[in-house]
């Protein structure tokens, strides 16, 4: 049994009195006899746990078959456990047995991707008195809730679960739980950072993650998490610093002290690059104002490139350590196919495919393909299993299919049928097709036929279907809801892109879009975020779908000098005004949107949404 500290336990507040009680039983004698036996490490098979339980006394029996359904689990055949488990009454067991196959019952649903179910395990009443089990059911049941929060997007709560269990680990359960615990606070956003009265430890991990995030250099964050190390000198994570921040000290040396902005100055792309090059500089002029040093920033024209090679060599003449852009998609697949670049380069586009380019390259856009896979995430998580899709005609639009297709089948789902739009006059048709409306029309006419009378009955969609998943322009958009509730199937619900808002709130416009969730861009979502209001003061377009580029260019900006550390530690993330951005192995940037919903014509954050 491990003891920590009086003033440890003192410092943690409990998620509940529960947990409180079950550190305090830590230390306390066993449980009474009134609890329950629970299983043990058994020697004998399943089959012959089976056996032993056929012929044996009720409480025998359930002891036998819990061990079998937790054997069975362990094994990985879910199938079989989830049999055995179901053939135990789980109120005629003691309270401790309860607390363990509840427990079993959420891992068996976690395994499934069944995370609302997983947490509906913990409600039973049996774990009121889960601080008097043993430390090991205890520790067991508070690292499967953990997991079931996290994945359910519920990263606080999951973090504040691992700090209240982590007194009743070994040494080295502990070390992996401080992994467990710097990879969800890090990936909060910073305004959920903040420390609550008698939180204790998970103050620590929060304060720690917030100068980590907010820092705008590594050298600063390098001083800063130095300082908070000096200033927590008991805390579980200045004792021993979690691996990520460990790898960022070797980078910290580095500085970045200049950067090239590669970007067309004239030509079609020219309105798109002033956009992103105006947020890419307002970035800039702001870090600036809020003091600590900044890197310079040369302009180039890429239109005038007529040699990467060449310009390369001009912007090592010139001090450049980085590049960021170009903008061209010629231009980035000219630079994909390079061995290796001189200067690490931070593309505004991507290459086609998913193949590594150079180790120097990174690639960042607001990619459609991200927002339907947050799409396929978001609809899982939500419970939905089977979708339809429409899209537009085209390669877009192909594209878009397909990332949400390859993403939502990864997950389980199913996608049952696609439309492409096209023409509007299709769009009834094609939504009916969909729906396999006519087959129900063509059963209504076949059997108002053999009755010789007329039957009072209307078409119905199949109900097989959970939710459309929509990519539409607004106009689209507007048109495709009203068409489904013509089409009988105005309650399904459609997950969209955020392609559907023009970024300007319409009411006049939009009340045919209510109902619809969409993904979109913090930028967009939060009028309130002072960068926007300053860019927006000067240039108004920035307030409406153009503030997408804006907040692309400055991102671009946030991440130029946060690229070797985003590379290095994979679960690093930063928090932007296009989404929480992180860097993959193929080293392109992806995004994870918050969400929002169109209620009396107006644009909602959903709850979760990180904004």
């Amino acid at each position: 049994m491990r003891h920590e500290k009086p003033d440890m336990i003192a410092r943690l507040r409990p998620l509940s009195a529960l947990f409180l009680a079950g550190m305090l039983a830590a230390c306390a004698s066993s449980p009474s006899s009134t609890l329950g036996e629970l299983p043990r490490t058994p020697d004998a098979s399943i089959e012959q746990l089976l056996q032993q339980a056929s012929t044996a006394k009720p409480d025998e029996a359930a002891v036998l078959r819990l061990s079998a359904a937790d054997q069975a689990y362990k094994q990985k055949d879910l199938g079989r456990s989830t049999q055995i488990l179901d053939q135990i009454p789980l109120e005629s067991l003691k309270p401790a047995q309860q607390v363990f196959a509840s427990t079993l019952r959420a891992q068996l649903e976690l395994a499934r991707n069944k995370t609302k179910a997983a947490l509906k395990a913990f409600d039973h009443p049996s774990f009121q008195r889960l601080g008097e089990m043993p430390v090991d059911l205890q520790a067991r049941a508070g690292m499967v809730k953990s997991l079931a929060l996290a994945a359910d997007g519920q990263a606080l709560s999951a973090a504040r679960e691992r700090v209240f269990i982590d007194p009743l680990l070994n040494a080295e359960a502990s070390k992996a739980n401080h992994e467990e615990i710097w990879k969800l606070v890090s990936s909060l956003p910073l305004e959920q950072m903040q420390a609550s009265s008698n939180e204790g430890d998970l103050n620590g991990w929060l304060e720690l993650a917030r100068i980590t995030k907010s820092s705008s250099t590594l050298k600063e964050q390098q001083s800063n998490i130095d300082n908070w190390v000096a200033q927590n000198p008991d805390h579980p994570a200045a004792k021993q610093l979690p691996d990520a921040l460990t790898k960022l000290k070797s980078l910290a040396a580095q500085p970045l002290n200049k950067i090239g902005l590669l970007l067309p100055q004239q030509g079609q792309l020219a309105s798109v690059a002033r956009a992103l090059q105006d947020g890419f500089l307002a970035a800039h002029y702001q870090a600036q104002h809020n003091g600590g040093q900044q890197p310079d920033i040369k302009l180039y024209d890429s239109t005038q490139v007529r040699s990467l090679d060449e310009f390369y060599r001009q912007a090592q003449a010139d001090g450049v350590q980085l590049v960021v852009g170009p903008l061209e998609k010629n231009l980035v697949k000219q630079m994909s196919s390079q061995p290796q670049l001189p200067i690490t380069t931070l593309a505004l586009n991507y290459a086609d495919g998913n193949q590594e380019g150079p180790a120097q390259l990174f690639q960042f856009g607001l990619s459609a393909e991200d927002e339907a896979r947050e799409v396929a995430n978001r609809a899982w998580n939500d419970g939905m299993r089977r979708a339809v899709a429409l899209v537009p005609r085209g390669e877009w639009g192909d594209r878009v299919l397909a990332s949400f297709s390859r993403n939502w089948q990864a997950a389980g789902g199913t996608l049952i049928a696609a439309e492409h739009v096209d023409q509007p006059v299709e769009l009834a048709r094609q939504i009916a097709d969909l729906l396999q409306l006519r087959q129900s029309e063509g059963r209504a006419k076949r059997l108002q036929g053999v009755l010789d009378s007329s039957v009072d009955t209307q078409p119905s969609r199949r109900q097989d279907i959970d939710f459309i998943f929509l990519a539409a322009t607004p106009q689209q958009a507007r048109q495709i809801k009203p068409t489904l509730a013509f089409q009988y199937a105005g309650d399904l619900p459609v997950y969209a892109t955020s392609n559907l808002y023009t970024g300007v709130n319409n009411p006049a416009q939009d009340q045919d879009l209510n109902g619809i969730r969409f993904c979109e861009t913090p930028w967009l979502l939060n009028p309130n975020n002072a960068l926007r209001q300053q860019v927006a003061a000067q240039w108004p377009a920035a307030n409406g779908s153009l503030g997408r580029l804006y907040a692309m260019g400055a991102d671009a900006y946030q991440l130029a000098p946060r690229l070797p550390e985003l590379k290095a530690v994979p679960s690093m993330q930063l928090d932007g005004l296009t989404g929480t951005l992180s860097v993959s192995a193929s080293q392109r940037v992806e995004r994870r949107l918050p969400w929002a919903e169109f209620k009396n014509g107006q644009v909602q954050p959903l709850e979760n949404s990180g904004i």
